[in-house]
């Protein structure tokens, strides 16, 4: 992500003063609450969908994301990354590809 992207998202909480009402349990809520809007999205099909609201809603979940990384001052490739290393150790390739199972469900 791009740092003015970054900053533009952090000064839009900052210039409202909403710095108040964005606690970690809060932007989780919002967070949740976004993603089921996304969800709703493809309600009742998979493949029929409006792409335009589906960036809406996938914007809001990122946004708050953001804001959730910038609440608790933490680095988001750093915590991206440290993620990344425990799932291609869950999910090695050799076990993982072409597969959906979970990783304690790999052979």
């Amino acid at each position: 992500m791009r740092q003015e992207t970054i900053e533009r998202v952090k000064n839009f909480v900052s210039d409202r003063d909403w710095e108040q009402f964005h606690t970690p349990a809060n932007l989780a809520k919002s967070i949740s609450i976004e993603a089921n809007e996304l969800l709703e999205c493809f309600q009742w099909s998979d493949t029929d969908y409006d792409l335009e609201h589906v960036k809406e809603e996938l914007a809001d979940v990122i946004v708050y994301c953001m804001d959730m990384i910038n609440a608790l001052d933490l680095d988001v490739d750093e915590i991206i990354n440290a993620k990344m290393d425990k799932n291609e150790l869950k999910y090695p390739v050799e076990k993982a590809k072409g597969s959906a199972v979970k990783y304690d469900k790999l052979q």
